[in-house]
């Protein structure tokens, strides 16, 4: 079962029409005139009638977008990210957590060896 976060929706609040171009900008991170513009070319130059229904089926098809589904952009841009490719996402977390414990690590041993107050506590607790 897919997550509420990585679902297609109707964008109602962006949307010219029923919010389709703008729940697939929203879903794929791409600037919502490029999607209008994309779907419009498509329309007249290959699909003709079936884009146009397509379109309408989407737009009745797809859920409408919760209000509240993301608590601000850099979320919305993570989810995004996510969604185009998860297994580069999952190497940036990765990434992120160690540079943190390397940090950490880098932290610790500042503490522990260059002060002996800290040091002379921490070995009357053991």
């Amino acid at each position: 079962m897919n997550s509420p976060r990585t679902t297609l929706y109707r964008d109602s609040a962006n949307a010219k029409l029923l919010g389709v171009c703008s729940g697939i900008a929203s879903y794929t991170g791409v600037n919502r005139f490029w999607v209008r513009a994309g779907l419009v070319a498509l329309t007249l130059f290959a699909l003709g009638p079936i884009g146009i229904l397509a379109y309408i089926v989407a737009g009745f098809v797809l859920k409408k977008k919760p209000p509240h589904l993301y608590r601000d952009v850099q979320e919305e841009n993570y989810w995004q990210r996510v969604r185009q490719s998860p297994k580069r996402t999952a190497r940036e977390i990765r990434a992120r957590f160690r540079d943190i414990d390397r940090r950490l690590a880098d932290v610790e041993t500042y503490y522990v060896s260059n002060n002996p107050r800290l040091t002379s506590q921490i070995e009357q607790l053991r």
